[in-house]
């Protein structure tokens, strides 16, 4: 049997280390390859907020989580990550292509990026069911990536797909919580901009059917019927998203 293959896409600086640590520990746990990309193989690195000082005590990353990150950021695969900028880079060798989240500004870089939009349009495809040998994971801004790239119709990729994203709730609350001394932080497009619940709406053929919401702090993950494709909604999610991902991927492999 080969070893599946992952790759966790990300952009240089600003991801959610719980959001990108603990799937990457699952993934190995579980015997798969696990590869990171960057824009141009740039060592991506996750937000220093979440990791030190007050916004990791009050907000951040558990010690526990802080260890696997450490772990993780020494990897080889992370020290020298692949560029998914290159001439001829390709998603095609991977059997599971993961999205980690992030708050911070500099995450825009996936986000906005037409080429990880192209990317993942050629990808996508072969997720779908019955019988597709690929598998997507997206959790909280990482569901942003999925829902700005689009198909050949100008579509959004998950325009038939169920999801979930960061709930609105969520985000308003994190942002007016810590205003005062992390100013426009919790809205990684500024403040006023859209809650990212309404931007992944917007993309969905029928939201008030695809869109899937818990408020509960217990963790809520969605799996799509029609595609391997699997979404979560914030950190609190992380190590059951990625328990169903690692069974979702040995399913198909």
């Amino acid at each position: 049997m080969t070893t599946p293959k992952v790759l966790i896409l990300m952009a240089d600086y600003g991801h959610d280390p719980t959001e990108t640590a603990v799937p990457y520990t699952a993934f190995k746990n579980a015997g798969f390859e696990v590869q990171f990309a960057t824009e141009n193989g740039k060592s991506p690195e996750c937000d220093k907020v979440l990791l030190k000082g007050l916004g990791q005590k009050l907000l951040g990353a558990k010690r526990s989580v802080i260890r696997e990150y450490n772990t993780m950021v020494e990897s080889e695969a992370c020290q020298h990550p692949l560029a998914w900028s290159a001439p001829g880079f390709s998603l095609d060798q991977f059997a599971l292509v993961f999205l980690p989240g992030g708050h911070d500004k500099a995450v825009k870089q996936i986000l906005d990026s037409p080429t990880v939009h192209e990317l993942l349009a050629a990808f996508f495809p072969g997720t779908r069911r019955p019988g597709g040998l690929k598998a997507v994971g997206a959790i909280c801004h990482g569901v942003l990536v999925l829902a700005n790239a689009k198909q050949a119709d100008g579509k959004s990729l998950l325009s038939e797909c169920s999801t979930t994203t960061l709930p609105a709730r969520f985000e308003q609350l994190a942002f007016w919580g810590t205003r005062m001394f992390l100013g426009d932080y919790y809205k990684t497009y500024g403040a006023g901009s859209e809650d990212v619940e309404d931007t992944i709406k917007a993309c969905l053929n029928e939201p008030d059917k695809q869109y899937k919401c818990s408020l509960q702090l217990s963790p809520f993950v969605v799996e799509d019927e029609h595609y391997n494709y699997i979404s979560a909604r914030f950190p609190g999610d992380a190590e059951e998203m990625s328990k169903k991902l690692v069974d979702l991927v040995k399913s198909i492999s």
